[in-house]
């Protein structure tokens, strides 16, 4: 058996349309960042409805901008990330290109 490590926590998130925001907080389990062209995150869903556990704090599940300077592996090994609006709704905002 491996031990996990801890994953990155979403420390803000900004985009109040997505369902898993309560108060710039994402409670999303995990969230995944990355499309062919950017950061996205691909976890980012707009409804009327709110989601979420309200008790977790989400984290990076999974990177798949391989040349962000925070990704090994297509890992996120940032401290934290911050979500917010760029390219489209929803782009993590800690994305450094190498």
């Amino acid at each position: 058996m491996t031990a996990a490590t801890e994953m990155p926590r979403v420390e803000e998130c900004v985009v109040t349309s997505c369902a898993y925001n309560h108060t710039n907080d994402c409670h999303a389990f995990a969230i995944t960042i990355g499309s062919r062209d950017h950061a996205h995150c691909g976890t980012f869903i707009e409804m009327p409805v709110r989601a979420g556990i309200e008790q977790l704090i989400a984290q990076v599940g999974a990177c798949q901008r391989a040349d962000c300077r925070h990704n090994a592996e297509l890992e996120c090994h940032a401290p934290a990330i911050t979500v917010g609006p760029d390219t489209d709704m929803a782009d993590c905002m800690t994305y450094q290109r190498r």
